[in-house]
Formats: structure tokens, C-alpha cells, sequence
């Protein structure tokens, strides 16, 4: 797309005007300051992404002036998206990002998270109306104009900025106490000339605006948050949200004609269009506690779901074998608890995790569709885990997450148990290996170094990663707030581009 189109299709058709317009899913699009050139801002659907045209003197001094798109919020919230500048620009002090504000006066009290035309990445502030503009003058990350993502979040009084260059983890840029900043604020991208002349825009895309649950939130007493289903192009990590509702649902599958996802909600599955639409439930009969582990079979024809059945150990959770197309379930794991995590490429066993023979920690076993003895492939002490166990498409590997010591990692066997190899080694907490249908790449969640490694938590900063199925160093596919249930299954898209996924927020 042409950016300098999009600026002259805008100023001469007033596409948008900047009166308090809402787009896309903010509440407002407004000039602060009563900039000399109008702004505006337009909102592509069908790739979810904005893009932001605004003038402006500068946001800095005792009052601004530039171009705003917001929603009013209260409490604590993270925000993250994609940010990149309109050509070469004319002033290298334009600027853009993630800014939070008291009110739409232009002497206003704000934080913002900013990215420089020339490249500097750094926070910046007014602690209250019509004072001096200031920024860590110590701290500043003067760094190329490389940086991709901008992240701002707010807990309690403190503001912390971050931002990471593609495929790399998020860094923190800096952080500020604003002491005096109302409960409810408003947040958004904007975009400044810092020319009163011109007009200057900044496409954003990956724009998630997230309100996060204290540590010690229960689920249970509190009810879940709202959860958005997501579709993710692996190429570039553009991400679109296809459905979304309060309350939870989990761990979509792609279904094998590429058209739909599969998913779990209130103990039953469902259908829905890859582009979004209305849940249509799957018959699995009397199976009404299905929970986050199910799985398509390779030739497409069967599923494979965890059911709990009441009054038994673990929750009782079991594994059972039903038609794709929907059906009566049937049994193939009698002792709990058990979990479903991946088919065999034969199409005629499943590997699962569950805890036998009076232990208290789970081991990987395997077993036929048809009955049969079930075969352990690990054999692991008190205190370690295992989870997430998948075949490669070849058959040769089974992949898991293993914590033995230290963070959770990636690990490989063979379908004997044999040849143990681990794959990952870094600080996070790696979890949930997915291969590729191509038999390329593997996609894995990773929670921060602070969790407990046997801990697969709802609720978190986390990232979906990506890397070669022999190992090497993963890529930052994208930055979320979720966790249990966000990738918990096979989830790639048939033809190995893409990827499904559930993300989190209050809102």
C-alpha cells in the first residue's frame, strides 16, 4: 500500500474525520491541540491493521499537538502492536507509539511509549497539566529504527515501556511512576509530524489491548476472562482475531480441509470458519467435559478428545476415539488421569500423558486406538514433568516439554522412548511443541524465567515461538497475554503457513 495515497486520498476525501470518530475497535479518533494540518485515521478489516495520518508541532514542552486514536480504560492494562513509519518522512523527530493520557486537553498530563522517525525508542512523560515534558535523559535507548514492536503497560502507579526488534523478545525500555494519573485514562496509538506543515503516518497492526488479572486471580471464584480466537500468517506474524466473547474457550485444531477450527467450550467442541463466524457445535454424544487436549488423526477421519468421567482419580480425565465428523466416543484409556496430546502418523495410536502405578507425576504413554497394554515412554522422578507429547509427521520423534532441572524445555525421544534429546535451552519456560505438517518447524509457547516450571499458567505475558524441528534458536512469533489453553493442541493450518491460537484480556 502507498502510503503517500493514502495521506492525499485522506486530506482531499476527509476519509475519516477527526471529530471523536470511533475505528476499528477504539472509541475515539481526535486532533490534540488543534494541530494547523487535520489528522486521521483509517481502519483496514480485512487485515485488522490502521493506519494514522496526523500533523502537529511536537508532544513536548508544556502542550501537544498531534493526531490520537483511544479508548477510555480503568485499571491496569498492557498494549502492544506493530508500529512502522510512512516512507522516509521529512522531520526525523516524527514520532509514534502507545500513549496513555489524562484528558484530550493539550496541556494534559500523559506517558507515552515512543518511536522516533530517526530511530530513538524511548518513554516520555508530563506528570501533570501544562509542565515541562520529560524523558530519562540517562536511560535513552538511542537505537536504529529497527524496532518493530512497541509495548506499554500499567500496574497500579507505574508505567513500563518495551519494545523488541522481529522475531526477538521483548526488551524493557524504561519505566516511570506516574503518581498522580486518574484511575480511568485514555490509551491509543498517535502520530506527530513534528512539522506544523506537513502531515506524517505510521501503519499499526497487531494492536491488542489487554487488562490483566492479579497473581493470586481464581478463576474459579472470579470467572474466566474473555478469550479472542486467532488466526497468525508464520511468514510475517500478522495475527487476526476471527471470534471473540467473555468467559473462556481453548486450543483450537485446524480442520484437515483448511476451512474451519475446532475448538473446546463449556465441555463441548465446536466448529467455526477460519475467517470467523457462529460456533457450530460437533456432536461427541454423552462427552460433555472435554477439556483442552484434542486432536485430529493424520488422514483426517478420527478425533481424539480428553473427557472427564466423575468420581474418579485425577478428575478423571480419560481419552476416548470418535469420528471426525462427530459421534459416539469410545474408550481407550480406563485408568486416570489421562490426556490426550498427539496421534501416531499410522493413524493408529495416540500418545498422552498421565499419572499410573500410585506415582504422583505424569510420564508419557503410548497405546493403540484398538486397546491394548499401554506403553510408557518416560520414566520421570518426583518434582520433574512432562507434557505436551506429539508425533513428527515422519514418525521418527516424539516431542514433549520436560522439566529435569531448571526452566521447562524441549525435548525429543523416539517412539521406543529411546535417544532422549532436548532441543530448547534458554531462560524461559517452553512448553506445548507443535510440528509443522511439512515436517519443517515447530511452534511452542514460552512463559517468562519468574514461573514455576511445572507451572503452565492462565493469564501471563508469554510468547508463541518458532524454530527448526532438529532445534536452533527460536523466533518471536508473536506476543500475547494468555497461556493454559492457548496452544495447548495441534494447531497449524494444513498447509503449514499458519497457525490458531486463544488469547486472553479482561476486555
Amino acid at each position: 500500500m502507498e502510503y503517500s495515497i493514502i495521506i492525499m486520498l485522506s486530506c482531499i476525501l476527509n476519509i475519516i474525520s477527526a471529530q471523536n470518530t470511533p475505528v476499528g475497535i477504539f472509541q475515539a479518533n481526535s486532533d490534540i491541540g488543534n494541530p494547523k494540518k487535520t489528522g486521521s485515521a483509517i481502519y483496514n478489516k480485512p487485515d485488522q491493521s490502521y493506519t494514522l495520518i496526523g500533523g502537529g508541532y511536537n508532544i513536548w514542552f508544556e502542550r501537544d499537538e498531534f493526531h490520537y486514536l483511544f479508548n477510555k480504560i480503568k485499571g491496569d492494562f498492557i498494549l502492544t502492536a506493530n508500529f512502522e513509519f510512512a516512507g522516509k518522512g521529512t522531520n526525523p523527530h516524527r514520532k509514534s507509539g502507545w500513549m496513555v493520557r489524562e484528558t484530550t486537553d493539550a496541556k494534559s498530563s500523559h506517558i507515552s511509549a515512543t518511536l522516533h522517525g530517526s530511530g530513538l525508542t524511548v518513554l516520555q512523560w508530563r506528570v501533570s497539566a501544562g509542565v515541562t515534558m520529560r524523558d530519562p535523559q540517562d536511560e535513552i535507548f538511542a537505537k536504529d529504527s529497527s524496532f518493530n514492536v512497541i509495548q506499554i503497560e500499567r500496574a497500579g502507579k507505574n508505567i513500563i515501556m518495551r519494545a523488541a526488534h522481529n522475531g526477538k523478545p521483548l526488551e524493557t525500555i524504561g519505566s516511570h511512576v506516574m503518581e498522580n494519573m486518574p484511575d480511568e485514562v485514555l490509551v491509543g496509538p498517535f502520530i506527530c509530524s513534528h512539522d506544523s506543515d506537513i502531515v506524517e503516518a505510521v501503519k499499526v497492526w497487531n494492536v491488542r489491548i489487554d487488562q490483566p488479572v492479579a497473581d493470586n486471580y481464581d478463576p474459579g471464584k472470579s470467572g474466566s476472562l474473555g478469550c479472542r480466537m486467532e488466526t497468525m500468517t508464520v511468514s510475517d506474524g500478522k495475527r487476526k482475531v476471527i471470534f471473540e466473547k467473555p468467559g473462556r474457550f481453548e486450543a483450537p485444531n485446524w480442520m484437515p480441509d483448511g476451512k474451519k477450527l475446532l475448538f473446546n467450550m463449556d465441555g463441548l467442541l465446536f466448529k467455526i470458519p477460519v475467517d470467523g463466524g457462529v460456533p457450530e457445535k460437533l456432536n461427541t454424544d454423552f462427552a460433555n467435559n472435554i477439556n483442552n487436549d484434542h486432536g485430529i488423526s493424520f488422514d483426517g477421519k478420527l478425533l481424539a478428545i480428553s473427557n472427564s468421567r466423575q468420581g474418579l482419580p485425577g478428575g478423571g480425565s480419560s481419552v476416548y476415539v470418535l469420528p471426525l465428523e462427530g459421534g459416539v466416543p469410545k474408550l481407550i484409556t480406563e485408568n486416570t488421569p489421562s490426556y490426550f496430546h498427539g496421534w501416531s502418523p499410522n493413524n493408529k495410536e495416540l500418545v498422552y500423558v498421565a499419572i499410573r502405578n500410585g506415582k504422583t507425576v505424569f510420564n508419557i504413554y503410548r497405546n493403540s486406538i484398538e486397546g491394548g497394554k499401554e506403553i510408557a515412554l518416560t520414566d520421570i522422578k518426583a518434582g520433574e514433568h512432562v507434557d505436551g507429547c506429539e508425533y513428527s509427521p515422519d514418525g521418527k520423534y516424539v516431542y514433549y516439554n520436560g522439566h529435569y532441572t531448571g526452566t521447562m524445555q524441549i525435548w525429543r525421544i523416539k517412539p521406543d522412548g529411546t535417544g532422549k534429546e532436548q532441543l530448547t535451552s534458554d531462560n524461559y519456560n517452553n512448553w506445548f511443541p507443535h510440528i509443522s505438517p511439512d515436517g519443517k518447524w515447530m511452534v511452542i509457547i514460552s512463559f517468562p524465567p519468574d514461573i514455576d516450571p511445572n507451572s503452565h499458567p492462565s493469564y501471563k505475558r508469554c510468547m508463541l515461538r518458532i524454530l527448526p524441528v532438529d532445534g536452533g534458536e527460536p523466533r518471536v512469533l508473536a506476543y500475547l497475554y494468555g497461556g493454559q489453553g492457548t496452544i495447548n493442541v495441534p494447531s497449524w493450518s494444513p498447509d503449514s503457513k499458519q497457525i490458531a491460537f486463544v488469547s486472553n484480556s479482561g476486555k
